[in-house]
């Protein structure tokens, strides 16, 4: 599938989509507290985007059932939000998607609920750092590669590792267009950035092991041994100059 670039009136829509799609994402942020059930969460996104007059992207996505992605602790990606309770201490990805007039904005924040552990909130400071240094590497005429190496340059020098088997993506009219964006690799590697390209870049970062599993309900992404693991994502415009984070409230 080849690589499709956008013209500035189709990056305009798809910075409205962003404005909404951030603005929503905040809202779950501040509704998160210990006692908070996870699908008062999704229950929020689909008042608010029915509102808003955007359609929920992620909501039957290859069958996924909700509007909003919940992962708690050592779930990377993917979570279903259900009738489980949040904790004092809690480790919450929130991960979000809408479509606006056709074009599509995907975004995610990871937070800590309540009392965090030292442990939880340097995780989440470092895996924000790797979003940005990973936005500061798209640059026209850089290769793709210099993304995912500035990702994984930062989250291991900081005795992280970062999650390989999922990977950020080009979005635009489909939630998944080319290219594939990993947060690792070679920054002399990969297709060169061009004005135009619109990527999701997405680190998930893990206190251990970067290898992944998945739950029984074939959606929700966990750690293979148990351990933290925090998601941050935007959704970004490559142009002549500094990147656009699209995704901005």
């Amino acid at each position: 599938m080849p690589i499709v670039l956008k013209s500035e009136e189709e990056i305009g829509i798809m910075r409205e989509a962003g404005g909404i799609v951030a603005r929503v994402l905040q809202m779950l942020v501040e509704r998160l507290r210990p006692g908070t059930v996870e699908k008062e969460l999704d229950e929020i996104a689909r008042r608010e985007f029915a509102r808003q007059g955007v359609a929920p992207t992620f909501l039957g996505y290859h069958g996924y059932p909700a509007t909003v992605c919940v992962s708690v602790n050592d779930e990377i990606v993917h979570g279903i939000p259900g009738d489980r309770v949040i904790r004092d201490g809690d480790v919450v990805s929130i991960d979000l998607g809408c479509t606006y007039r056709g074009f599509v904005a995907d975004t995610a924040v990871t937070v800590g609920v309540g009392r965090v552990s030292r442990k939880a909130k340097r995780l989440i400071k470092v895996t924000e750092e790797c979003l940005w240094r990973g936005i500061a590497a798209a640059r026209e005429g850089a290769r793709l590669g210099a993304i995912g190496a500035a990702i994984q340059e930062r989250a291991e020098s900081q005795g992280y590792s970062v999650v390989r088997e999922y990977v950020g993506h080009g979005v635009g009219r489909e939630m998944h267009e080319d290219p594939q964006v990993p947060n690792y690799g070679l920054p002399d590697q990969g297709p060169v950035l061009r004005r135009g390209m619109v990527l999701a870049i997405e680190p998930m970062v893990n206190v251990g092991d970067w290898r992944t599993k998945r739950d029984p309900d074939n959606w929700t992404v966990r750690t293979v041994d148990g351990s933290l693991s925090a998601h941050f994502e935007h959704t970004i415009a490559v142009t002549d100059g500094e990147p656009q984070v699209l995704t901005l409230p």
